[in-house]
């Protein structure tokens, strides 16, 4: 996969005006060697493999098993190669605000207290504070084995409300940071209309508000134009919420994403007082609006759904959507516990997703979805049904499930998929030991970030030897320009 010099696009200043040059595309995937990766240990397919070749070529999985004649063998001792984890649901800019809002206030701290410590941080973020905050926030989840993230962007103007004069500015910001550590990026481009029902509209929300559908889908045509061709990126539709977008916003952009073939991603039923403004303006529960509005389908993914009755639960399952979970966000920040195992029961999907990163640990996250049940439910093994799965269906959250909600293919490195995978040390100390029946288990429910050495995305190195790979963006520099930001931000050192 041909890199480029950073920066990819030039910037000039003509007055107040911020003129940027059309993003260059990343390179497609060029003929190239085919090369036989040689772990002792291989997950793919859903089967764990001793001895068996991992073969790339041309960014995807050509085969699994013996090496083919010719191909460059490239020995992985006492390494585990499993696919890459997926973070279906984030907004990087969040990882700006990580540990200030850990104190109590002077009144109730909750979810909207949070959310108003948020949207002052949101408003003092500019593009070259954007690009940094995100670029960090993307090598922290690179060094956590992710390979793929759902971005859900909601910045698009400046802080007064004012598009700039590249529109998709702050988009573009994002994917660059995306590039610069080798993500694959799904740009979930966030509308919002309003600040809620009968609610007068909120000053700090004004980087967030369009003035219609049309004008959505105009800054997502934009977008989307400046991607095309990209095997890396891809965008997305996201209406916010139902607090966010009325039934006819819901209805428009959920069939504008059915006609496009995009994946459509909504905050649902996150909290209590989400649920009661719902019922109140429409006489439904935000999961039949959705269904009302044609936005519940295979194609869809609900982010929390937490606060479901039964109703909700049989809807979801029935349509065939997925649910992504953000357990380690969720406790954070007091939302409730995703009923997963009900959701499975009913035939509902399930994604993770990192949020607002106030932890970055995919598979902490997988582990949370369980555990939290634990305590909800009082019994152990809540979601290991038919009993011996519950590390497989974990895991596959965490993979396929990510990848299918943000509408890509692959997730289990079977022929024909990505070459998206991360090789983890067998001798971490999370880890070591464990015999090959318990393996699985033993990496879903204890492995440290420590293990994760290699990460690839499309057969190319992301992450070395635990830290950034040769050719991509130095690890101290990222570290560097985000700690300028934090300075210029927070005034901190």
């Amino acid at each position: 996969m041909k890199s480029f010099p950073s920066p990819w696009y030039f910037t000039k200043e003509s007055g107040t005006r911020r003129i940027i040059a059309r993003l260059p595309l990343r390179a497609s995937p060029v003929p190239g060697p085919t090369r036989a990766y040689l772990p002792d240990l291989l997950l793919a397919g859903g089967e764990l493999r001793a001895g068996a070749a991992l073969t790339v070529r041309d960014g995807a999985v050509v085969a699994v098993g013996e090496p083919p004649p010719g191909a460059e063998q490239i020995p992985l001792r006492r390494r585990l190669l499993v696919p890459g984890l997926v973070s279906a649901h984030g907004h990087s800019f969040q990882r700006a605000i990580r540990g200030r809002t850990e104190r109590r206030g002077a009144g109730r701290e909750d979810f909207w207290s949070w959310r108003a410590a948020m949207y002052a941080a949101a408003n003092r973020l500019g593009p070259d504070d954007l690009e940094a905050v995100a670029r960090m926030a993307f090598h922290e989840l690179a060094r956590a084995g992710v390979t793929a993230v759902g971005e859900f962007h909601y910045l698009h103007r400046d802080p007064h409300g004012r598009p700039y004069a590249e529109p998709a500015e702050l988009a573009l910001r994002v994917v660059r940071a995306a590039r610069d550590v080798g993500l694959r990026v799904v740009l979930l481009r966030a509308a919002y209309a309003r600040a809620g029902h009968d609610l007068p509209a909120d000053p700090l929300q004004r980087r967030f508000v369009e003035p219609s559908v049309d004008a959505y889908l105009a800054g997502l045509d934009e977008l989307a134009s400046e991607l095309q061709g990209d095997p890396l990126a891809t965008v997305g539709v996201a209406p916010h919420s139902v607090r966010a977008c009325p039934e006819p916003w819901l209805a428009a952009l959920a069939a504008e994403a059915r006609r496009r073939r995009l994946p459509l991603h909504v905050h649902a039923a996150e909290q209590p007082a989400e649920v009661l403004a719902c019922r109140a303006e429409h006489g439904l529960s935000p999961v039949a609006l959705l269904a009302r509005a044609g936005a519940l389908h295979p194609g869809a993914t609900l982010v929390h759904a937490i606060h479901l009755d039964d109703a909700d639960v049989r809807a979801i399952g029935a349509a065939g959507a997925t649910v992504c979970a953000c357990p380690l966000t969720e406790r954070n920040l007091g939302d409730g516990v995703v009923p997963a195992d009900r959701l499975v029961a009913a035939g509902a999907r399930l994604a993770l997703g990192a949020d607002s990163l106030a932890e970055i640990d995919l598979l902490g996250e997988a582990r949370a979805l369980e555990l939290q049940l634990r305590l909800v439910r009082g019994e152990r093994n809540v979601l290991d049904e038919p009993a011996g799965t519950l590390a497989a269906r974990l895991l596959g959250a965490a993979t396929t499930g990510g990848m299918r909600a943000l509408g890509l293919r692959g997730g289990t490195l079977a022929p024909g998929e990505p070459a998206d995978f991360v090789a983890v040390d067998l001798d971490d100390p999370s880890i070591a030991g464990a015999a090959p029946e318990a393996l699985l288990p033993t990496v879903v429910f204890a492995l440290a970030r420590t293990a994760i050495r290699e990460v690839h995305v499309a057969g190319e190195a992301v992450i070395a030897a635990g830290d950034a790979a040769p050719g991509r963006v130095p690890a101290a520099r990222i570290l560097a320009d985000f700690r300028a930001a934090m300075g210029r931000l927070w005034g901190a050192a």
